[in-house]
């Protein structure tokens, strides 16, 4: 009877709990651009483009997104990079037990 985990177990189901995730994720962010670009297309066929208000609030909804998009980008980097290190360690520690 062993007490040591299965860490090759451990490694495939922390794996696919993470790759469940991420469609998830995916999935949520693909909703959210159909939503927002459905909202942006109903403001540009209801805006009066002479009206200098709606060209101030479509810039600034421009403006506001994409310092927002920058932000996220940069944000599934950085999560990225962290997962490929944690990955990059687990793939060590096991080349070390071996």
């Amino acid at each position: 009877m062993s007490t040591s985990p299965d860490l090759d177990q451990i490694r495939s189901s922390a794996l696919a709990l993470y790759d469940k995730a991420e469609n998830r994720h995916r999935t949520a962010i693909i909703v959210a651009v159909i939503l927002e670009a459905v909202f942006l297309a109903a403001f540009l066929l209801l805006a009066d483009m002479r009206n200098r208000t709606h060209l101030l609030l479509l810039l600034s909804t421009i403006a506001i997104y994409s310092i927002v998009g920058a932000g996220l980008l940069a944000l599934a980097a950085f999560v990225n990079r962290a997962t490929l290190r944690v990955l990059k360690a687990l793939e060590l520690l096991e080349s070390r037990n071996s």
